[in-house]
């Protein structure tokens, strides 16, 4: 009997090619079934947005060699990289072409970098050109980009709509060695929106990958998604002693004003400081309540400015510029 050959798709289902005579398959004898061997083609490249390796074809799914170049000269396979082909046709979809550069780098490979960015719907516009990172060193496959990695373990991989990538926190972390730091913190934001972020598993990551170029810029990013290590009513305690510290004059603390209760204001400057937490916007109510607050503030000729807990904890000294230039200015 001779070796099976690979078809598209289409033509081992029947939808095309079968008056052309694509369905027979050896010794010119038509099957009244579709083969075994053409069906697990057929069903993997399915699975694969259109796209098979070498390797699949000649281990699970038996084809030898020759058979496979006899099929990419017949047009039923056309390479897209080296040993790693399209079924049947070249209109492959983005993640198609995602995963074919992750099979054109061997075993463990995985989609990286900002390719696997937009695998998880951090970025925008196209995840050409590909990324990928291999746990050991090969050579350059233009026009993909491959990287090496010795530490990557099972947390930092994923099958992410049938692509294996970067897990979400090696993505970050990859990110933030080759973007620019506002793009990272909009990756960050991106990722809190589609509820994928979390900071348990990226710590743990920044605390094994060594001198990681991105390992510095992540670990500034994630600082704001870090509970603050004060409470609320130390934070009123803290902000206010820093204010007095620093010399300004002192506020009068949770007085009513134009009918809302102020954390702290200045009467003759007619002027407060509004004391925020993550926590206090943990409702669309609160977060409209608050914008309204303002405006009616406003309104009444009261100047204001919001300091989150976060940021005080991150950054006084600037907090604290802020807020003196924002008294100088009432004085004028």
């Amino acid at each position: 009997m001779a070796t099976q050959e690979p078809y598209s798709a289409a033509e081992i289902r029947g939808e095309r090619g079968r008056d052309k005579g694509a369905a027979v398959l050896w010794d010119g004898m038509r099957p009244k079934g579709l083969p075994q061997t053409h069906r697990a083609l057929a069903d993997l490249a399915d699975r694969q947005y259109g796209v098979v390796s070498i390797r699949q074809l000649t281990g699970p799914l038996g084809y030898s060699r020759r058979s496979v170049s006899r099929a990419e000269a017949a047009g039923r396979l056309h390479r897209l990289h080296r040993g790693v082909f399209a079924v049947g046709h070249t209109r492959i979809p983005l993640h198609g072409k995602c995963l074919a550069a992750v099979l054109a780098c061997g075993p463990g490979a995985l989609l990286s970098h900002r390719s696997a960015a937009w695998l998880w719907g951090l970025a925008k516009g196209s995840p050409a050109p590909f990324e990928v990172t291999t746990p050991i060193p090969r050579k350059a496959r233009k026009p993909i980009r491959i990287h090496h990695s010795r530490i990557l373990t099972a947390n930092d991989r994923a099958l992410r709509e049938g692509v294996p990538a970067t897990a979400l926190p090696r993505t970050l972390l990859d990110c933030a060695a080759s973007e620019d730091f506002w793009l990272l913190q909009r990756m960050l934001e991106r990722s809190e929106e589609l509820r994928l972020f979390d900071l348990g598993p990226v710590e743990e990551l920044l605390e094994r990958c060594g001198r990681h170029v991105g390992r510095g810029p992540l670990r500034r990013a994630i600082a704001l998604y870090k509970p603050p290590a004060f409470t609320r009513s130390q934070f009123e305690r803290r902000f206010l002693e820093a204010v007095i510290a620093r010399g300004l004059p002192r506020p009068a603390v949770n007085i009513n004003v134009a009918g809302f209760e102020l954390d702290l204001y200045w009467p003759e400057l007619r002027f407060a400081v509004e004391l925020d937490s993550y926590a206090t916007h943990g409702s669309h109510g609160a977060f409209e309540r608050d914008r309204l607050r303002q405006e009616e503030l406003l309104l009444a000729g009261i100047g204001m400015t919001r300091v989150t807990d976060v940021r005080f904890e991150r950054e006084p000294d600037a907090v604290l510029e802020r807020v003196a230039r924002f008294l100088a200015g009432r004085r004028v």
